[in-house]
């Protein structure tokens, strides 16, 4: 009813430096997709043990659909339910962005190129949990079921026995439903931007301290565009005598390994860069503390969204101009443990920093095709490079042959180190583990 739209808009109105429990964000959000209709959707990804809705709300020029060419981003923030800056400081990224389309001609032309997906909590039963505010570890941290969401998604180097929990469930679900290319996770407890591996064998170099990706070098840019874009975070100075983190970031498995975390998850099986941003040394600090929380992130927050336009995307198409999907694409030199295919358009997205490589697109059972690409730095245009494939024999779709979620790396480690005495057996299978991925 009309007065019911009107009451949810003077909430959007008002939008405070408070704490905003569980119906004050649901009023929210309902109250800024009631005023900016066109500009957004908000929808539920599933729900947490004790029933409440996991919201997202989506922000773009087309916000209910993916378009081909527009690249899809995500923030997460509360997956620790006392850890709870980035739940707030995602609700006023909502706001600013929303009141600056079509004002603003830098946050405009973001959200015109950009699909970008807010979800201010992945834990709001560990929220409303932590009745007493705490700067330390509270039991809030948890779900329901006292499980900690991130240490409970498949883990690429070893096993995770955890039981996968509803509200990761409905992550990895989402993950696989869209096509998402960057994202960040949104924590407490101390200052610095972290990235991809968390967990590690000798094959990612762990033995030296470090779990090093083959994109370690756009991790490292990532990390830094959001730590010296930050108020302080670049400065390094870390929360404690213990850990100062030079330039403000750090690779996880350096700083302390941890199995079955989200990031390494989104990398390996969802296609998407993420990284894990420590915004506060207090995890759940005092509501007047907030506003200024906002005010040192705020450019970050923006500037790490525009690298989603980073590197190169395209389309693969067959002789009749159809998209391809499950097409393995990928740069020279950078094999991902599981390929990054093409999506059900055949799109793909790579993240790249400028430079010049070969991009190799292979459709499953005909012949690679290699092309060159010079990339610019392109996120001020708000478009990564475009580079199309076209396979003129190819009139079929290859089967979509899934990733499994056996711990990949442990397999290649086992592989790698057998191969210091190779024997035809060793070769077979090496060649099926190869084609499996």
């Amino acid at each position: 009813d009309v007065v019911g739209i009107l009451c949810l808009i003077s909430v959007v109105a008002a939008l405070d430096f408070k704490y905003h429990h569980a119906e004050e964000l649901e009023a929210y959000l309902k109250g800024v997709h009631a005023e900016y209709p066109s500009l957004t959707h908000l929808h539920s990804i599933g729900r947490s043990v004790e029933g409440r809705d996991l919201w997202v709300l989506v922000l773009g020029r087309f916000p209910t659909h993916h378009k081909i060419g527009i690249p899809e981003f995500k923030y997460v923030a509360n997956m620790h339910g006392d850890e709870t800056v980035g739940r707030e400081i995602l609700l006023h990224l909502i706001d600013f962005l929303v009141t600056s389309y079509s004002r603003d001609p830098v946050i405009t032309r973001l959200l015109s190129s950009t699909r970008i997906h807010i979800m201010p909590t992945m834990n709001p039963d560990g929220f409303e949990a932590t009745k007493v505010p705490d700067c330390h570890y509270t039991r809030g941290r948890y779900n329901k079921n006292g499980e900690d969401l991130n240490r409970n998604f498949p883990d690429a180097f070893e096993n995770n026995s955890a039981d996968i929990q509803p509200e990761t469930q409905a992550v990895m679900n989402w993950i696989k439903n869209e096509t998402f290319v960057l994202s960040a996770n949104l924590h407490g407890g101390a200052l610095v931007a972290s990235y991809t591996f968390d967990n590690g064998n000798s094959v990612t170099g762990s033995s030296k301290g470090y779990s090093r990706t083959p994109d370690d070098d756009v991790f490292i840019h990532l990390a830094k565009t959001y730590s010296f874009n930050h108020a302080s975070m670049y400065n390094g100075t870390g929360c404690d005598n213990r850990h100062s983190f030079p330039e403000g970031i750090t690779n996880g498995y350096s700083w302390y390994q941890l199995e079955g975390g989200m990031q390494d998850y989104n990398y390996v099986w969802g296609q998407c860069f993420e990284i894990t941003l420590e915004l506060s040394c207090c995890k759940y600090p005092p509501e007047d503390q907030l506003e200024k929380f906002w005010r040192d992130n705020k450019a970050a927050l923006i500037e790490y969204i525009k690298q989603v336009h980073l590197g190169v995307k395209g389309q693969v198409t067959d002789k009749n101009g159809n998209p391809i999907p499950n097409a393995i694409v990928e740069a020279k030199g950078r094999p991902h443990i599981c390929p990054y295919k093409t999506n059900e358009q055949g799109e793909y997205y790579l993240l790249l920093l400028p430079g010049t490589y070969v991009i190799n697109a292979t459709v499953p059972g005909f012949r690679s095709m290699l092309k060159t690409v010079e990339i610019p730095d392109n996120t001020g245009n708000f478009s990564a490079v475009r580079q199309d494939f076209s396979f003129s024999e190819v009139s079929v779709r290859p089967r979509a042959a899934s990733c499994p979620k056996i711990p990949l790396y442990q397999e290649l480690e086992r592989v790698l180190s057998a191969a210091a005495k190779p024997t035809l057996h060793l070769l077979v299978f090496m060649t099926t583990l190869l084609g499996m991925l």
